[in-house]
């Protein structure tokens, strides 16, 4: 009898978990109740494919039996007014609405432009997406958004309410819908894509699989929609921010920072075809946040060397970004180009005046900067203070050991 190690069902799960869940939502109009019917599948199918071996179609025996689960679950509670009511309500898809796709022909990605709803409120609609079909943990979301945990939990709940009360539909936008749903979208696969380059907790620095597919879908807007500047814009920072993976890390798995790293590790034909986009950015004079973004990323990409970035161009194009996205880790960034570009005071005195305190990167950046200031022993607490804020162990392990190296 053929087995089903659980590894591979996990890898079931991660892959068809949001597509199972938003065909539920549409059929029966309860995000929650088809979250609970999915998990449940899923609990079956580790129960029994170790045994049975898996089904010809993972996706379809998992979304049949969730929707056995919430049939079987209704017949039980009918005899109650509302859940009689609510049953009555029900209203079968048939199969070719379910295929469906409109122009997304990406089931993934058309998952994501339907959960990006343009009745909720743009916090909500990433957080929910992230949640349902970016594989995002609430606690995982939470260090996206720099929020504690539990207001993540409030807006997944709200988002929800609002979708059920309201019967929002969950079907395939049309071509005109796009536009007004891509900014959530670019900002679902760019969180994504950050949890991917860092992952905010475990034992890994990175998470290929989440970068890979916030690349692929990049590349599936960018075909989908080349028009939109800001499309081709976040396909160019991915791109550039993943080209230089491989030389994020030693032999010994330790973290190197952008200073140090082996330059002739860099994927250069990612950085080509980043940097090639940047320009047809710069032709289109349309900047946006992520355009900018980009283009910071191509100047880092166009040095030969640390010692020879142009830091005074980043400067300027961070204070475009500033102009654009005025937010508090956008000022972060900017400050340690003006370490760079005018002097570690100067940046200090930004750095001290953001409310930050419970991000692990700012105290990071101020630990720095005191260091250079030579002022170690307020260096060494925010090091330590970083340190206990971040829950990746690679780069708490860098935090520390830049801790102790300081100079007594």
């Amino acid at each position: 009898m053929p087995q089903t190690p659980p590894a591979e069902i996990a890898v079931v799960f991660r892959r068809e978990y949001g597509r199972a869940v938003a065909v539920l939502v549409r059929r029966f109009g309860d995000i929650d109740l088809a979250e609970e019917a999915v998990q449940d599948a899923f609990t079956k199918a580790v129960d029994r494919w170790p045994q049975t071996g898996p089904p010809p179609s993972p996706a379809g025996w998992i979304i049949t039996t969730a929707v056995h689960t919430i049939v079987d679950r209704f017949r039980r509670e009918s005899i109650r007014g509302e859940r009689h009511a609510q049953a009555a309500l029900l209203h079968p898809v048939d199969d070719d609405e379910l295929l469906e796709e409109g122009p997304v022909r990406d089931d993934h990605l058309r998952l994501i432009f339907i959960c990006c709803h343009p009745a909720l409120a743009l916090e909500a609609r990433i957080a929910l997406t992230l949640r349902l079909l970016g594989g995002l943990s609430t606690r995982e979301i939470a260090r996206a958004f720099l929020i504690p945990e539990t207001t993540v939990a409030q807006r997944l709940v709200r988002a929800k309410r609002k979708i059920r009360d309201a019967h929002i539909p969950y079907r395939v936008p049309h071509d005109g819908d796009l536009p007004e749903r891509v900014h959530g979208v670019l900002a679902v696969v760019y969180l994504i894509f950050n949890e991917g380059h860092t992952a905010s907790s475990g034992d890994a620095l990175v998470r290929a699989d989440l970068t890979a597919e916030a690349v692929r879908l990049g590349r599936l807007l960018a075909a989908l929609m080349p028009d939109e500047p800001e499309v081709l814009g976040l396909l160019a920072l991915m791109l550039l921010t993943d080209a230089r993976r491989t030389a994020r890390t030693d032999a010994q798995g330790n973290l190197v920072l952008l200073a140090d790293q082996d330059r002739t590790k860099w994927d250069h034909d990612l950085i080509a075809e980043g940097q090639a986009l940047v320009r047809q950015c710069l032709r289109r004079n349309q900047p946006g946040p992520y355009q900018i973004q980009a283009a910071i990323n191509a100047v880092h990409t166009d040095a030969p060397s640390a010692s020879t970035t142009d830091w005074r161009q980043i400067l300027t194009l961070y204070d475009q970004l500033m102009a654009v996205a005025p937010t508090p880790v956008v000022a972060l960034n900017r400050a340690v180009a003006v370490a760079e570009a005018q002097d570690p005071q100067t940046a200090l005195d930004l750095v001290e005046a953001l409310d930050l305190a419970d991000y692990h990167v700012y105290h990071a950046v101020r630990a720095s900067l005191l260091s250079r200031l030579g002022r170690t022993v307020e260096a060494a607490d925010a090091y330590d203070r970083a340190a206990g804020l971040t829950a990746n162990v690679i780069e708490e392990a860098y935090l520390r050991r830049t801790r102790d190296s300081l100079d007594p």
